[in-house]
């Protein structure tokens, strides 16, 4: 008679798991990764890629301008209007899901970023979006309002 051969669900021919890499800013003392879960406040961070900015202040200062600037144009995206609401043509259907895409992608970089849980670069997102709105939303808001009729009666605010 034929034995039957089983095979144990535990070890499936898987892969191990990839080493961890050491990065200082990521690691304590003994070696082992750290996992922040609350803000810090320091410049050894690691912002969207593995080693930057790392410990380097420099290039820390480069990751908190980076993150503002890119809040900014995220902002800028979300008021960019150049077309006419009544324009249904397929090419301007196909502009504004690019652009559609494109700002999403840029705010899902920004939250990665945040995910940091580093404080200054919570703040600059937070700044970058806040100085964005107000850049755009009042450039916005002036347009509406000259491009409204005017009343023929006392003065509005």
């Amino acid at each position: 008679m034929m034995a039957l051969k089983t095979t144990s669900h535990h070890n499936l021919g898987a892969v191990p798991p990839p080493a961890v890499e050491t990065n200082p800013a990521t690691t304590n003392n003994a070696g082992k990764t750290v996992v922040h879960k609350t803000l810090y406040w320091g410049h050894d961070a690691q912002v969207l890629f593995t080693g930057w900015p790392s410990t380097n202040s420099a290039m820390y200062a480069l990751a908190v301008i980076f993150v503002f600037v890119l809040a900014v144009f995220v902002e800028w995206l979300t008021y960019l209007n150049f077309m006419k609401e009544s324009a249904d043509n397929v090419l301007t259907v196909v502009l504004q899901t690019a652009i559609h895409a494109v700002r999403t992608g840029l705010n899902y970089m920004v939250i990665l970023s945040v995910m940091s849980f580093n404080g200054g670069i919570f703040l600059a997102a937070v700044g970058g979006h806040a100085v964005g709105f107000v850049l755009f939303r009042a450039r916005a808001k002036r347009k509406a309002k000259s491009d409204s009729p005017k009343p023929n009666g006392p003065l509005t605010f």
